[in-house]
């Protein structure tokens, strides 16, 4: 096991430059996500740490080395692969146990570690069938085996659970976390998919165009998100988005159309200042003030019921635990609950206050800004 170090790290295609000045701690024994959308240079980055891609500037290292003009097999780290790249015609014994072979390794040892990452992974019955007999699950174990049996300071995944259905991505984020808890191998794990990311991290890094946009845990990510791109990538349905005007009159808030929420928090900002005011689905809370808004769509899933309304042109996402008989066309009022409220600045999107900056507000259905 091993840290990796990056240090302003930068990737150019020819006159193009796709990853701009990197610097990321990852601690010995951590697992880091990097997520963002597609082409935000997650993999790229991924890719120089494994060494299949040159760095045009900057330093990584793995431990007390500097890997930058390493080959990968001279770095100790394994990679695991979206498309699992096993031998067709290879057992998964074989499979497993073929970069063993090529170090020329012993043959018990090989035999020895091939049987405990086998044991690790539920492997043992399948070691003499070939991957054409076996499930997308079992074929990324076999892949996850591979890099085992390598014992490397490093593992790296990339999207290795994007082939899969739904109920087995869920079921193998739950083992690929385990497996982490149970190795304690330094590990890093491309994905585009925020929920993975938040299930999986120790510590989530969010890029977008080659850039970090915020480096934190997953709670941290969740709770202070420092701009609207990070605010509306983590979460699940995303956050609510609401432009408006700061005003101050008997009661501070921000003015949303002909809307109004109070706001202690808006106090401290100047008079018709412009804002993004933003709101998670789960805490928009049903009564008599706030947002007044029509119901266009209701998707019921057993535990919660998702609601699709809309505010003037605007769609507004709303959670509910409780189970309420709404309709479509029917208007309610939904307010933000205490505490839960999100400020940017409207031309930047960065945040502007943080809750732990807002003091307590007693009332019904009226948040607190944060």
């Amino acid at each position: 096991m091993a840290e990796v170090t990056i240090r302003g790290l930068r990737k150019n295609y020819g006159a193009v430059e796709v990853i701009h000045g990197l610097d990321i701690d990852i601690a010995d024994g951590q697992f880091v996500v990097l997520v963002g959308p597609s082409g935000c240079g997650k993999s790229t980055l991924l890719r120089m740490i494994a060494g299949l891609e040159e760095v045009t500037a900057g330093a990584i290292r793995i431990g007390d080395r500097l890997v930058n003009n390493l080959p990968p097999s001279e770095r100790d780290i394994a990679m695991v692969f979206q498309n699992y790249a096993l031998y067709p015609h290879k057992t998964v014994a074989a499979n497993m146990a073929f970069s063993l072979r090529m170090r020329k390794m012993d043959r018990a040892e090989i035999e020895e570690r091939v049987a405990r990452a086998a044991e690790i992974l539920g492997l043992t019955p399948y070691l003499g069938r070939f991957p054409r007999s076996l499930s997308g699950g079992q074929r990324q174990r076999v892949a996850m085996g591979r890099a085992i049996v390598r014992d490397p300071q490093v593992f790296l995944f990339d999207e290795p659970l994007s082939n899969l259905d739904a109920k087995l991505r869920v079921q193998m984020r739950a083992e690929i976390r385990e497996l982490h808890q149970r190795l304690g191998t330094t590990t890093v794990y491309v994905t585009h998919d925020q929920i993975e990311a938040m299930t999986m991290a120790d510590k989530i890094v969010v890029m977008q165009d080659g850039h970090i946009e915020q480096v934190g845990t997953p709670l941290e990510l969740y709770d202070t998100p420092v701009n609207t791109f990070v605010a509306s990538f983590i979460g699940s349905p995303s956050m609510n988005f609401f432009k408006g005007r700061i005003r101050h009159g008997d009661t501070a808030g921000v003015e949303i159309g002909e809307a109004f929420l109070p706001l202690p928090r808006a106090v401290d900002l100047a008079e018709g200042q412009p804002v993004t005011l933003g709101i998670r689905p789960e805490n928009l809370v049903l009564g008599d003030t706030g947002l007044p808004l029509r119901v266009a769509v209701v998707e019921p899933t057993g535990s919660e019921t998702h609601v699709v309304a809309r505010l003037g042109d605007q769609e507004v996402t709303s959670v509910f635990r409780e189970r309420h008989n709404f309709e479509a066309g029917q208007n309610i009022m939904l307010a933000p609950a205490p505490g839960s409220v999100h400020l940017f600045d409207a031309d930047s999107g960065q945040r502007l206050a943080r809750p732990d900056e807002v003091p307590e507000q007693t009332g019904d259905n009226h948040a607190e800004g944060n």
